[in-house]
């Protein structure tokens, strides 16, 4: 984060105080003729009573008084047109962007599909399914077509039985008849996930539509998510189909392990997995249906004890012995919601999220379609379109409105504009009135989240409260870095003066140039007083009472002041070894070598104190300048009215 980040975050937590909201009509007090309300005033103070550590600034006047000299600034800041300045424009809008983001999102349809998915996620589906494969964009009467042989197949299968139609249909290009074996959700498309789901182990689904085709479904089979399982194998494969030899070698590996012999350098030796033998047969964490072998899977999943391993068994790959590093069941809903949020916004549930939004959104701002429109856009696109050289023709009825939000207008010439410029990007080719009725959907989509993003400050109260505070925290954080940080910093000779008038203010407390020792052991410390009373070393007493394996005494070497951390708060300034004392929970000694009387600070030594003085003297000052330079009114009944209602 940068440093003028790091710095404005001490703005923007002041200003948090002071958000706006000017919806209450009783003004508590005005800045020239902007007002101020109780209601706003009453919410930060007791929003930020507990955050307060100053008692001072719990009370309700000294509250109000620095309520009223931070909106004194807001006041200067805009007077200076600091509001205007293109980098806190860019600035602030980037942040309303930011900030926009979780405010637009539809939060209650992505909560019910995040539950919806853990409790899928509780158990696995065994399926099988036949697919109708089509193009979504393919012409309607060719939807049509896929839609009545899916549903004819539906009626042969529950017939004939899926392995009969199976053998006669499936080709692998338009028709599939596949055993899809054990899934869960996010591994299949959305819809495709809903209709398995919903469907009873033993029936058929109804025919149903993905990006893919027209399908149905039959559930074989639903048991409870068996986790995840980390595993180690060794393989080896028939590469010279002489499947005793490899038998036999994989028989001999086996006996091998149960001699004693360890399971990860024989794998290194033998195994002929090349993407794991190198890791000890390591394979990455999988769960069911991940890998392309059911019967590995199995395996996998049937041991039970880290370190337990299987007997050879053969998949489709070759001959395996299988070793259990790590297995765990699903975790919590709690554990879990995090991931599974993110993963709802990027899975094709994604579209639901949108759609609901999209729809609440039509009704909010009473937004109706405009099929007429639509009709006039497909009469007026050509074969130029997907040439990306259309345009609009010479009489195009561009001031038309194409729908309203609210009271704001748009018009044909606002969505040819849009279809002009999507042109230009790489669509599949499809029928012109779905080509206008896609890009109508994306059209208003956009229009109506900037129309909601653009609007949303005046319909979401949280949401203004927050942009408030960052708005004027920012802009505070502009004008004092101009007025108050670097006008100090920079005035090398009034620094100098406010030094030398106020010196006795910068000063070395009596300091100590002293070596502490501390340990757990009351028998070693009283070892290391009398060897510190000796004049010994700090390495001849460390090499006498530690050693490699432990450590009994640590050492301080330092000049220290009576409020170091080390010493307690009584501790005696005087040269020699002091007596043995007990602090922090250990036991320790001290031994002054030499006591430093308190001493006058350098500028130098002193200048960082002294810049941070400057710049509170400068502020004060600057703010009696405010104070006279803006007219302040405050209602004194509405503050009577305003310490009743805090109390």
């Amino acid at each position: 984060m940068k440093l003028r980040h790091l710095s404005a975050l001490a703005v923007i937590v002041f200003s948090a105080f002071f958000s706006v909201n000017a919806q209450e009509k009783q003004v508590l007090f005005s800045v020239e003729d902007t007002p101020v309300y109780a209601s706003e005033f009453e919410r930060v103070y007791k929003k930020n009573l507990e955050l307060v550590k100053d008692e001072s600034q719990k009370d309700i006047d000294n509250y109000l008084d620095l309520f009223i000299k931070y909106k004194l600034k807001v006041a200067e800041a805009k007077a200076l047109g600091l509001d205007q300045k293109p980098a806190y424009l860019r600035e602030f809008e980037g942040y309303k962007k930011q900030l926009s983001a979780n405010f637009l999102s539809n939060n209650e349809v992505t909560e019910n599909l995040v539950k919806e998915a853990y409790e899928r996620l509780k158990y696995e589906i065994n399926a099988r399914h036949i697919l109708v494969k089509i193009d979504e964009n393919a012409p309607e009467d060719q939807q049509k077509l896929a839609q009545e042989e899916i549903e004819k197949l539906r009626g042969r299968v529950l017939e004939e039985g899926f392995e009969a139609v199976k053998k006669d249909i499936h080709n692998g290009r338009t028709l599939f008849a596949e055993e899809l074996g054990y899934f869960t959700a996010f591994r299949m498309v959305y819809n495709f996930e809903t209709a398995a789901y919903n469907t009873e182990v033993g029936e058929w689904s109804q025919p149903f539509q993905t990006q893919f085709g027209y399908h149905i479904v039959q559930v074989n089979d639903k048991r409870e998510n068996r986790g995840e399982v980390t595993v180690a194998h060794i393989m080896l494969t028939d590469k010279d189909s002489n499947t005793e030899s490899a038998e036999e070698r994989i028989n001999d590996i086996y006996k091998r392990i149960k001699q004693g012999e360890n399971f990860e350098a024989l794998a290194k030796q033998f195994s002929e997995d090349k993407s794991s033998s190198n890791k000890g047969g390591r394979l990455n964490t999988f769960s069911s249906g991940q890998l392309s072998s059911e019967i590995f899977e199995d395996k996998a999943f049937g041991l039970e004890n880290t370190g337990e391993i299987t007997e050879p068994f053969k998949s489709e790959f070759g001959y395996h012995i299988v070793k259990l590093i790590d297995k765990k069941g699903l975790n919590s809903f709690k554990e879990m919601e995090a991931e599974l949020k993110a993963k709802v916004k990027k899975d094709s549930r994604s579209v639901v999220i949108n759609n609901s939004r999209f729809k609440k959104l039509k009704e909010k701002y009473k937004v109706k379609d405009n099929p007429e429109a639509l009709r006039y856009f497909t009469s007026i696109l050509n074969e130029d379109y997907y040439q990306r050289s259309w345009n609009t023709p010479e009489k195009f009825e561009g001031s038309k409105v194409l729908f309203t939000m609210n009271d704001q207008k748009v018009t044909y010439k606002d969505f040819a504009e849009f279809l002009y410029n999507t042109q230009r990007r790489r669509q599949a080719r499809q029928p012109f009135d779905k080509l206008v009725t896609s890009n109508y959907k994306d059209f208003l989509e956009s229009k109506l989240t900037q129309y909601q993003e653009n609007n949303l400050e005046f319909e979401n109260e949280e949401y203004a409260q927050i942009l408030n505070e960052y708005r004027d925290g920012l802009l505070l954080f502009d004008l004092m870095e101009s007025k108050v940080w670097n006008a100090a910093r920079e005035d090398s000779t009034g620094l100098e003066n406010y030094y030398k008038q106020h010196q006795d203010k910068y000063f070395f407390d009596t300091r100590a140039d002293a070596v502490i020792a501390s340990s757990a052991n009351k028998k070693d410390i009283k070892k290391v007083a009398k060897m510190l009373e000796n004049n010994e070393s700090i390495e001849a007493i460390k090499k006498q009472i530690n050693s490699e394996k432990a450590i009994s005494v640590s050492f301080i070497k330092d000049t220290v002041t009576t409020s170091h951390q080390a010493l307690p708060k009584d501790f005696n300034m005087q040269k020699g070894v002091s007596k043995v004392f007990k602090h922090n929970d250990a036991y320790s000694v001290v031994k002054v070598n030499a006591v430093l009387p308190k001493t006058q600070k350098t500028f130098e030594e002193a200048k960082g104190k002294v810049i941070s003085d400057f710049q509170e003297y400068k502020e004060k000052m600057w703010l009696d300048e405010l104070s006279k330079k803006y007219q302040v009114n405050v209602n004194q009944d509405v503050l009577k009215q305003v310490k009743q209602d805090l109390n």
